[in-house]
């Protein structure tokens, strides 16, 4: 994984990148902002700015995808969301209810400590949520993840 702290970004554009992950080809700014029930010119302010930064490939009028530091910090924000997830759950607290208390905070939790809780819980592949992925730490002995 390139140089994701996993604290870049607000947890507002982390759910633009994370919508988009799940999509082939261009997706229309209109269809994000129903999706995500902003106003069309709040979406259209947010894929700037992502486009600025680098995240995504946004053409006025076309579309917008994601490139590939955008699918990258997008995987990254699906395995946080996941683990942080599995983990609530483990304390008692069930399935959609964990999803939503984690939606809250999950943007201010750093790469290195999603890794240390992975690492923590052995790694696990399955969380409430959908599966975990570990391609970024596929080797889980070299104290990375």
């Amino acid at each position: 994984m390139s140089n994701i702290t996993g604290l870049e970004l607000s947890s507002r554009k982390i759910d633009y990148l994370k919508y988009l992950f799940g999509k082939e080809g261009s997706i229309r700014t209109t269809q994000i902002s129903k999706q995500l029930q902003v106003d069309p010119s709040t979406a259209t302010k947010t894929l700037q700015e992502l486009n600025a930064e680098g995240y995504v490939d946004h053409i006025p009028y076309r579309g917008v995808k994601l490139t590939d530091i955008g699918r990258e910090y997008a995987e990254f924000s699906i395995r946080r969301h996941r683990i942080l997830s599995l983990m609530l759950s483990h304390y008692g607290i069930k399935g959609e209810d964990a999803c939503r208390e984690v939606s809250r905070f999950e943007s201010k939790v750093s790469k290195e400590a999603i890794d240390r809780i992975c690492k923590s819980m052995g790694h696990p592949t399955t969380s409430i949520c959908g599966l975990i992925s570990h391609k970024e730490c596929e080797n889980h002995s070299d104290n990375k993840c």
